[in-house]
């Protein structure tokens, strides 16, 4: 389990109302799938549309446009700029694609997450809310 941070989970719960309200919209055009991004009718979305909406979206906040594929090059950037050692940056890329994230993998996207905006955390709690007990998920492994 890694974190997700604040800034995501608001995109997705954001993405999930659209996408709801896509599917109203399509009726019976909309094809069923577990995917999250997807066209207007729920079909996935084409490599090249991904690449225009992200340069689209660059444009519009006035970014610099980068390929999608340089976005992991940012957040490395992001990650030693947040003195997150540059050996548990080069680790968090392998645990990510191998399911086994390490505690520091962890913290690293947790000081990311905060970094980023998306979260009030001051000191590992939130304000007005109960911080979240660990518990085993379905696979036995330990959920933060």
């Amino acid at each position: 389990m890694l974190p997700l941070p604040d800034i995501c989970l608001t995109a997705l719960r954001l993405r999930r109302k659209e996408q709801k309200a896509a599917k109203v919209a399509a009726r019976d055009l909309w094809t069923e799938s577990d995917l999250v991004f997807t066209t207007r009718y729920g079909t996935p979305v084409e490599p090249r549309n991904f690449t225009r909406e992200f340069n689209r979206r660059c444009d519009h906040v006035g970014v610099r446009q980068i390929r999608v594929h340089d976005t992991r090059h940012t957040c490395a950037s992001l990650l030693a700029a947040l003195d997150v050692h540059p050996r548990i940056a080069m680790q968090m890329t392998m645990e990510v694609y191998t399911h086994v994230p390490s505690s520091e993998t962890r913290r690293a996207l947790r000081k990311l997450g905060k970094a980023l905006g998306g979260s009030k955390q001051k000191d590992g709690k939130k304000k007005g809310k109960r911080k979240r007990e660990e518990r085993p998920d379905k696979d036995g492994r330990q959920e933060p």
